[in-house]
């Protein structure tokens, strides 16, 4: 299979999926309301549990995305993503290497990568990542120990040092996504402004339109 052919698969709202800040949802049916929102990426995150209870799950939000034509991306486990078929992962520094994720998942997958600093980016852009997480773009409480805030200017000088996307993540809301994105972002991951709202769907449609307004840089 290809590589990704310009940024469509990548997204510009990435929502993950949270069971640790609130336990009103299932991930599942996270998902499936923020794909009503107007998400066209569902990030799987769950930091606990065995591998069994991560794969069921994950199998549960990858019937959701598959329904809905939604592109589903594994937050730190290749072998979930290979297990329930999704497109891809989403890895951190201390993960799975991406030379050896690429070789697992092969050449279509979609392998984002977290790097706070520009030597990382630089890194993971060399080495074949399909898009960069940057941040914390703004302080963050999803974090247990975050790397220190980068603000806008720090979106701006990464988007100046790389060319693959970045999708910024940490403490960015509604209200700070358009500046994100002028800063350079292509696109946002958000979880608690999602998972933590009265409303999962209307928080991610506010996102949605957000984004909408403000046309991709490439």
């Amino acid at each position: 299979m290809p590589r990704t052919s310009g940024h469509t698969r990548i997204g510009r709202l990435h929502v993950l999926t949270d069971y640790t800040f609130q336990q009103r949802l299932t991930h599942a049916q996270l998902a499936e309301a923020a794909i009503r929102g107007g998400a066209d990426v569902i990030q799987f995150r769950q930091k606990t549990g065995s591998i069994r209870d991560l794969v069921a799950n994950a199998h549960d939000v990858a019937a959701v995305c598959r329904a809905r034509g939604t592109t589903l991306l594994i937050d730190d486990h290749v072998d979930v993503a290979l297990a329930v078929g999704a497109d891809g992962v989403h890895l951190g520094q201390d993960d799975l290497p991406l030379s050896y994720a690429r070789s697992i998942l092969g050449d279509g997958a979609i392998i984002g990568i977290t790097a706070p600093s520009l030597d990382q980016a630089r890194a993971a852009m060399l080495g074949g990542a399909d898009y960069i997480g940057f941040g914390p773009v703004y302080p963050t409480r999803s974090k247990a120990n975050p790397s220190a805030t980068k603000g806008l200017e720090g979106v701006l000088e990464m988007a100046n040092a790389v060319d693959i996307p970045i999708i910024g993540i940490a403490g960015i809301t509604a209200k700070r996504c358009q500046d994100v994105l002028r800063a350079g972002a292509h696109g946002v991951a958000v979880m608690t402004a999602v998972s933590c709202h009265d409303d999962p769907e209307a928080a991610t449609r506010e996102f949605a339109r957000a984004i909408e307004a403000i046309p991709p840089h490439d």
